[in-house]
């Protein structure tokens, strides 16, 4: 496969063939064992960018300060190079006594930047897979992957911003349905384009919506994650440009959730000292957020992410019918 997808033409219709017949794309691994049976109320959700999750035990114990019942993940390696080849979201998983879903955004043939080669003791990869995931003290329900784009934003030369790495794949999202005492819930763990405007990023975030409305009709909704808002308008990554915020709000979601401020910072991979941005959001629906936050990823001296941590806790809006 990967001898395939290095010999294709740059195009958006090889990437598509490619795409179609590689099984981890169309596929959702769950795996752990989750030690609750309940959701408390409210309850806890964070959302965090770990950036490949290069120190996963860390991680876990960052995560455990906040006491998150559900935590929805981006950018989590499965065999790549520069994470040791570790199964990032699994481990952070076990160390929490979570269960855990992961899906592939790509399937990564390089060994990533080239701050991300220094970290590489391997010239492969092992598995090459990158992506989303969602954890939970709580035993999930339904799962389902749902695919933002199929036409090779990071592999056909017409898009592609790093011709260097070939990857197949593309933006998605993670749903799952938590079972709380007051009903049904739908968590999502989601990551937008950021090699693209506004205009590109509304239409994923549409097409998400109408996804979450397929797969949990009537339920309260959690949308979190990287949603890379303003990151194609440097120097000054104005968010506020988004048109994906008043779409939202026009289907009920309300942006409560999202703390005020910036949530990122420099790190080991990424090194921009002055560069802060506010990409990281909660979407909610049918709930009411309550006490929104950004943790720091620092522990000690150490940046975990480039991205902070963000945490809100939640409850069913009963003023809502239905």
């Amino acid at each position: 496969m990967r001898r395939e997808i290095i010999a294709a033409p740059r195009t958006v219709e090889a990437h598509r063939a490619l795409f179609a017949k590689t099984d981890a794309m169309h596929l959702v691994q769950k795996g752990g064992a989750a030690l609750g049976k309940m959701a408390p109320e409210p309850m806890t959700i964070a959302a965090w960018n770990v950036e490949r999750c290069l120190f996963p035990k860390e991680t876990a114990e960052k995560l455990e300060q906040v006491k998150a019942s559900v935590v929805l993940l981006s950018e989590v390696d499965h065999g790549m190079a520069r994470t040791g080849q570790r199964h990032t979201a699994e481990e952070v998983a076990r160390h929490l006594g979570m269960e855990y879903v992961f899906g592939v955004e790509f399937f990564e043939l390089g060994l990533g930047s080239l701050t991300e080669r220094d970290l590489c003791k391997d010239s492969e990869n092992a598995r090459g897979w990158h992506g989303n995931a969602i954890l939970s003290s709580i035993p999930l329900g339904r799962v389902a992957l749902v695919r933002l784009d199929d036409h090779g934003h990071w592999f056909a030369t017409d898009y592609c911003a790093d011709p260097e790495q070939p990857r197949i794949g593309g933006r998605m999202a993670l749903l799952a349905e938590v079972e709380t005492k007051k009903g049904p819930l739908c968590v999502v763990s989601t990551h937008l384009e950021s090699n693209a405007g506004a205009h590109h990023r509304a239409i994923q975030f549409e097409a998400l919506m109408d996804a979450v409305d397929l797969f949990a009709p009537g339920f309260p909704v959690v949308i979190g994650g990287d949603l890379n808002t303003g990151n194609h308008l440097p120097p000054d990554f104005d968010w506020k440009s988004e048109t994906l915020f008043q779409a939202a709000e026009k289907r009920g979601y309300s942006w409560d959730g999202t703390a005020k401020g910036m949530s990122t910072r420099p790190s080991l991979i990424t090194r921009h000292p002055d560069r802060t941005m506010k990409l990281d959001w909660f979407a909610c629906r049918g709930l009411q957020a309550k006490v929104p936050r950004i943790v720091s990823s620092v522990s000690g001296d150490l940046p975990l992410s480039d991205h902070d941590l963000i945490v809100m806790s939640c409850e069913f809006d009963t003023t809502i019918a239905g």
